[in-house]
């Protein structure tokens, strides 16, 4: 709206424009008593997603602007709805109390909430990150960060390579962000775009470029750099990709929450070499983490080795199997913990016992940082961290490496846990602003305050009869009104009864009202009392909220000990439960596994039930099986089977086999049933070539493929001729020389 335009509407009207000027983007929630209200097409678009009434408001034009509202105490799941539908609200507060001020009441945006911003518990999956990627594109090379900022999470990497955007793919599939923040040059690019938007349902947003800096120093000052593969300090000057992409976030995040980010506070910047590489078919084929057809997570590896205790280790879990390790010390480090809480029955169920009392540290340490912690989530806290000495006690005299490590770093945060315990009530009520929060016994001024409240009337009783034994009038009386407040009354006939103390303060027909220095007191403490008592008890609330978020970094790192604890006792009961053996993991090139077996099929069908099986791998004479068969016949489920082994293997689990030697495996290649893409000029036969281009470009003498049916979609001969030149290219050392496992049903 222009200026002139502006002045045509009422001065409230014109406010709300203005504001909508700065977030055209977002639908603006504008706060008007009680309710949040929308207007003009924003109202429009709410009324029609929320399924609420599309009213209209004068505003000094002649037709009514339509406006819709949603009561604020509900506003949280309507803008959840929102978000979920992909749109991103603004929420302009009342910056002033309405009771205070003559006229328009002054408003502001204090937050903008976007789908990788959330960071209310109802609105996230309490096992799932919930992340925001920026990509910097300059040229051919990237920098990606992400960051779950319910959590404080913040991963960095630079992907400058020769095939640089398949890899910005995969890394997009390793985290599955729920909103991605990108430059102009990614953005320009249609073709890069379109297959960002063809694999995945998330929100992105077009950042300026001006955020995009290279320049490291705003992040040396802000962040301690951690180099989670060198464990040392990392210098970041070579990095300018990765740091463009980290400025970027940054300043996004700032934009978008307006509000302490103490709680992000370390980048972890990785080699992407530091992980085995997945491509985005191999984690859709394989279905580590949710079903191929319904997103599910029943039916996946994720299903499957899932036992953890706590929200915070099931995201853990989640990482790992998203990370597998190619580093076989960090692998075996794993593999020795799990084994020790496996053999030590006591020792996994003491550990497992405990940690189901503990709730999401990670989350509630954001919480506080934001100061949107309410009374309830310390509790919740203090409960949390009761358990930890208890936690720390059992891992006293465990042996293998990884577990040791735990038990010396776990931090048992007792000064917390002591301070809410002695300030917070143990059943606070939901908000914090209505009192009723403090433990009497915390605070001086509180408690006399409360008295106030609680015993306001008996002091009066006990006044009135000492002034009555004092003065010896046996008809004085101690009253109120609202006008006066409290007053002593005495009849006129007893006057020169009167002491010099009393203070005349009204003189009635036949008696005189007075008031004492002490009366005086009890009034400002009773009449005062309750208003006080709330406003003070949210004072001292909030300094608590403030103490417990001045140890942030404390808690993450104990939450992160005890999510940790959770995957490895959680590997341990799996591997108790279902008969799994401890793999030999190195770095010999071999897959050998004896007696193996597909660890979701098992478990879908019953331990004793899946037939075991037999896989042998190597460099050499043994790296390309052709399997054999007619369809059903198994072949998909056998080679999914040696893929589910080798990753569970280098994420640290004990696998289903009777015996298992896996040599490390650099990337995981699946070429696995067919999908077309019309609508992208793409045909099943097409599709199915371009992933084996890919396969055969990309895959090294460590890597495993799984090759399913190649050269379907075309003639029998075209087809053989197709699978017969990708196996011998495959087989060929100097040119591929992966282990690869190739299904076919030509042979007949």
């Amino acid at each position: 709206m222009s200026e002139n335009k502006n002045k045509e509407f009422s001065p409230m009207m014109q406010r709300y424009l203005e504001t909508k000027e700065q977030y055209k983007d977002c639908i603006l929630f504008y706060r008007l008593g009680d309710f949040y209200e929308m207007f003009f097409d924003d109202a429009i678009t709410a009324a029609r997603e929320l399924e609420i009434t599309l009213t209209g408001k004068d505003c000094g034009q002649e037709e009514r602007a339509p406006m819709a509202g949603v009561p604020h105490h509900a506003a949280e799941m309507y803008i959840s709805r929102l978000i979920a539908k992909g749109y991103k609200v603004a929420i302009c507060e009342q910056l002033e109390d309405p009771k205070n001020v003559k006229g328009i009441v002054k408003r502001g945006v204090i937050r903008v909430v976007t789908p990788g911003t959330i960071v209310e518990s109802n609105m996230l999956e309490e096992r799932k990150n919930n992340y925001i990627m920026s990509i910097f594109k300059s040229g051919i090379y990237f920098g990606i960060s992400v960051c779950d900022i319910s959590t404080g999470e913040f991963y960095a990497a630079e992907i400058k390579d020769n095939n640089n955007f398949p890899i910005v793919l995969d890394e997009i599939a390793r985290y599955s962000p729920s909103e991605l923040v990108i430059n102009s040059n990614l953005a320009d690019c249609t073709e890069e775009m379109s297959k960002i938007r063809e694999r995945f349902h998330t929100y992105i947003t077009r950042f300026q470029d001006t955020f995009f800096d290279s320049k490291p120093d705003i992040i040396k000052l802000r962040f301690n750099l951690v180099d989670m593969h060198q464990k040392m300090i990392e210098d970041i000057e070579d990095k300018s990709f990765a740091v463009a992409s980290i400025n970027a976030l940054i300043e996004y995040i700032e934009q978008t929450q307006m509000t302490s980010l103490d709680h992000i506070n370390k980048i972890t910047i990785y080699q992407i070499s530091k992980y085995m590489s997945l491509d985005i078919n191999a984690r859709r084929n394989l279905e580590i983490t949710e079903k191929m057809r319904d997103k599910s997570k029943k039916g996946t590896l994720l299903w499957v080795l899932d036992k953890t205790a706590t929200s915070m280790g099931g995201r853990h879990l989640r990482r790992w199997l998203n990370d597998p390790l190619v580093d076989t010390l960090e692998i075996n480090r794993r593999l020795e913990a799990v084994k020790e809480l496996k053999d030590d029955v006591m020792l996994k169920g003491e550990v497992i016992d405990n940690l189901k009392k503990v709730y999401d540290i990670e989350r509630l340490a954001g919480k506080m940082a934001y100061g949107n912690a309410n009374a309830r989530d310390m509790i919740t806290l203090k409960n949390s961290l009761a358990r930890l000495p208890e936690v720390k006690a059992i891992l006293q005299n465990t042996t293998s490496p990884m577990l040791k490590d735990i038990y010396t770093n776990l931090d048992e945060l007792q000064d917390i846990y002591e301070l809410i315990e002695k300030s917070i009530v143990d059943d606070p009520p939901m908000t914090v602003k209505d009192g009723g929060i403090i433990k009497l016994g915390y605070n001086e001024e509180v408690d006399k305050l409360k008295t106030a409240t609680t015993e306001g009337k008996n002091w009066i009783i006990q006044l009135e009869a000492e002034e009555k034994e004092k003065t010896g009038i046996k008809n004085l009386k101690v009253g109120f009104n609202k006008v006066f407040g409290y007053f002593i009354e005495v009849t006129k006939s007893n006057l020169d009864q009167v002491p010099e103390r009393y203070i005349r303060k009204q003189t009635l027909t036949n008696a005189e009202r007075y008031i004492t220095e002490e009366l005086k007191n009890l009034e400002n403490q009773i009449l005062g009392a309750e208003e006080k008592v709330v406003t003070l008890e949210y004072d001292l609330f909030t300094q608590i909220r403030e103490e417990t978020a001045k140890n942030i970094i404390r808690l993450q790192k104990t939450a992160t000990l005890v999510s940790t604890l959770d995957v490895l006792a959680s590997f341990a009961e799996v591997a108790e439960d279902m008969n799994y053996c401890m793999p030999q993991v190195d770095n010999s090139g071999i897959i050998d596994i004896k007696g193996g077996r597909h660890p979701v099929i098992e478990k879908m069908l019953g331990t004793g039930e899946f037939v075991e099986n037999d896989t042998y791998l190597d460099k050499n004479e043994n790296r390309l099986s052709i399997i054999t068969g007619p369809n059903m016949a198994g072949k998909s489920t056998y080679m999914r089977q040696v893929a589910l082994i080798t990753l569970m293997a280098q994420v640290g689990s004990f696998v289903p086999a009777e015996e298992a030697k896996i040599g490390v495996v650099d990337k995981i290649f699946t070429r696995v049933g067919a999908s077309d893409d019309l609508s992208m000029g793409q045909s099943t036969f097409m599709v199915e070539m371009m992933e084996v281009a890919t396969i055969l470009k990309e895959a090294t003498p460590n890597s495993l493929v799984i090759l399913d049916e190649i050269g379907r979609g075309t003639s029998t001969y075209d087809g053989l001729s197709i699978a017969w030149a990708v196996a011998e290219y495959i087989a060929n050392k100097e040119k591929c020389g992966a282990k690869t496992l190739f299904a076919t049903h030509y042979h007949e």
